[in-house]
């Protein structure tokens, strides 16, 4: 993860991010519980499975990258499978897509587990 990102940013930066994973995290939380609550196959089970689980992992900062990149996805395969509220879904790809090219931040597990170490001599 260390290779991924030359630092994870704290301060305002790091608050920065820390919005910008809420923003995309629990919007997908939501809308996977929303169509477990509403879809009785087990297609759309899966998809919504993943979706909670990528969004918890949005909002506490594991595995940033992948998680995010995997909403990508997800947002950019339901722009094109269904024809309703693809503008919300577009938001939340745009979302997810920057915060695969800008990390967790400092207030992540991901910070925690792979930043950078200070060794005081």
């Amino acid at each position: 993860m260390q290779r991924l990102f030359s630092t994870f940013p704290d301060s305002w930066p790091g608050a920065g991010l820390l919005l910008l994973r809420l923003a995309a995290g629990v919007p997908l939380i939501i809308r996977g519980i929303a169509e477990i609550q509403g879809a009785p196959q087990a297609v759309p089970l899966m998809v919504a499975g993943a979706a909670i689980a990528g969004g918890g992992f949005l909002l506490f900062g594991l595995w940033t990258p992948f998680a995010a990149a995997a909403e990508v996805f997800l947002e950019l395969w339901s722009v094109f499978s269904r024809t309703a509220y693809f503008e919300s879904s577009i938001l939340l790809a745009a979302l997810a897509a920057s915060l695969v090219m800008l990390g967790p931040g400092a207030w992540s597990i991901d910070a925690r587990l792979f930043g950078r170490r200070r060794i005081d001599i």
